[in-house]
């Protein structure tokens, strides 16, 4: 997933919810397999949630709170995704914007985690 010289983002934060980085050139490491069940994981949830999403917006009487919920989990799968999109390699355009947890913004921390 990630050459030699390169830091991968993992798919959770490190402390105080800073970005979370692996330094492998093994793909098949525990950390690896871990952080790709993670990620895959994380995308099968968003896809069911955006199904539930369908699903409540097309149901005209769905209430405020409900809608409130929904948008507050859409969030956060849409934070996870674009982790995991970060991870692999693709750079959103745009400014960098921040989030509740820290941010993303794929800068490496002061250490990584080798594994």
């Amino acid at each position: 997933m990630t050459s030699h010289n390169e830091l991968r983002l993992l798919p959770w934060p490190g402390a105080e919810g800073k970005p979370c980085f692996l330094s492998t050139d093994d793909s098949g490491s525990h950390l690896s397999r871990l952080a790709d069940n993670i990620e895959a994981m994380q995308l099968g949830i968003a896809a069911e949630l955006l199904e539930h999403a369908w699903e409540v917006l097309g149901d005209e009487e769905t209430d405020p709170e409900e809608l409130r919920l929904l948008a507050m989990d859409l969030t956060e799968v849409l934070h996870d995704a674009l982790r995991v999109a970060t991870s692999r390699g693709y750079r959103p355009a745009g400014p960098p914007s921040s989030s509740r947890d820290g941010g993303d913004d794929g800068s490496p921390p002061p250490a990584a985690i080798s594994g």
